[in-house]
């Protein structure tokens, strides 16, 4: 039913949550994980952080990295095949352009994730990616116990 299985992360317990299922339909399905991340960019973006010859965009890009790459680990331990990405730009747009570019059948997420009073007044990205899909969406409840980061 779902040969490729498409999970953002931004490293939140929610994330981790769905990564936590997407895996697990992985295994049983026999599928291929994708796993993104996408860096918001803005305009601080390019300015070197104080003390420090990186830039906000970079520091949120080695973030997003070690998200994806914590997500990958789990697949690796439970022989799942995984792809990584971290892409910059709109979160919404960049997870259904990415689920189109690599033709995925579900896209497993989070139903709360980070964000704050402004993605509360915008929408979150889960509804956003469920309402403009037109593939299968499959979302983690924030009534389910988050996986700990601390194993």
């Amino acid at each position: 039913m779902y040969d490729r299985i498409l999970v953002p992360t931004d490293g939140s317990d929610y994330a981790e949550a769905s990564a936590a299922a997407a895996l697990e339909l992985a295994k049983t399905m026999d599928a291929t994980v994708d796993v993104i991340c996408v860096v918001e960019t803005g305009p601080l973006g390019s300015v070197a952080l104080p003390g420090d010859t990186a830039s906000a965009d970079d520091v949120l890009s080695e973030r997003g990295e070690e998200y994806v790459t914590q997500v990958a680990d789990r697949a690796a331990e439970l022989d799942v095949p995984v792809t990584t990405a971290v892409r910059e730009g709109v979160p919404v747009r960049e997870i259904l352009d990415y689920a189109d570019d690599v033709d995925v059948d579900v896209i497993v997420m989070g139903s709360r994730g980070r964000g704050g009073i402004s993605r509360m007044m915008l929408g979150s990205v889960t509804e956003g990616v469920t309402r403009h899909s037109g593939r299968d969406v499959l979302v983690v409840s924030s009534d389910s116990d988050p996986v700990s980061t601390d194993q």
